[in-house]
């Protein structure tokens, strides 16, 4: 892209283990013309799908409670309650939502809306998650979820009313970002009375 404000020099490979981070030098030509050298380091893990399933008639929504580690590293409860979410891999996104639906939460759904594609923190990572929403009943449960022991997971399903969720995010019981954004989605367009 010869109009890039950025002229890479190097690229090195710090790490590349679950994800890779390498560190970024480069000369960025600033909007008065100026050029600054600068030197960043970016996380690749890849990129992700989130789902939060709705019931329209009972007015709850799934969720899910499990260990995060850097939400410990970071002082906080690592048990984290969130939307279900997980990488594409090599699948695309609307079927890693709908196999990470069944393997976490125990149901497979039958129609999700893609709501928005998001840069979840783009001053570090380059993943991006594309987010849906999907309307469930009782009779789509077709196991108890939890995930995969053999991958690590140890999932708890939450049924909750939207209400109950949306104060846990006020009483910062809720703090993950996706998760916060679609609740804040379904109780914005109403698709719970």
């Amino acid at each position: 892209m010869s109009d890039s404000p950025v002229r890479m020099k190097s690229v090195e490979v710090l790490s590349d283990n679950w994800g890779t981070l390498k560190k970024y030098s480069y000369d960025f030509v600033r909007r008065d013309g100026q050029t600054e050298p600068q030197s960043r380091e970016v996380y690749d893990r890849g990129n992700g799908a989130v789902v939060l399933p709705y019931d329209p008639v009972s007015g709850k929504v799934l969720l899910t409670r499990q260990f995060r580690l850097p939400a410990y590293v970071a002082g906080h409860d690592p048990m984290l309650i969130e939307a279900c979410a997980g990488l594409l891999d090599d699948n695309d996104a609307e079927t890693a939502a709908r196999k990470e639906t069944e393997e976490e939460l125990g149901y497979r759904l039958r129609h999700i809306e893609r709501v928005f594609d998001v840069f979840m923190s783009p001053g570090s990572v380059t993943e991006r998650l594309v987010f849906f929403i999907a309307a469930y009943d009782p009779a789509d449960r077709i196991s108890d979820g939890g995930g995969h022991a053999d991958e690590g997971e140890d999932i708890e399903v939450l049924e909750m009313s939207l209400d109950d969720a949306l104060a846990m995010v006020e009483s910062h019981q809720i703090v993950d970002a996706k998760t916060v954004m679609l609740l804040q989605h379904v109780k914005l367009k109403g698709l719970i009375a």
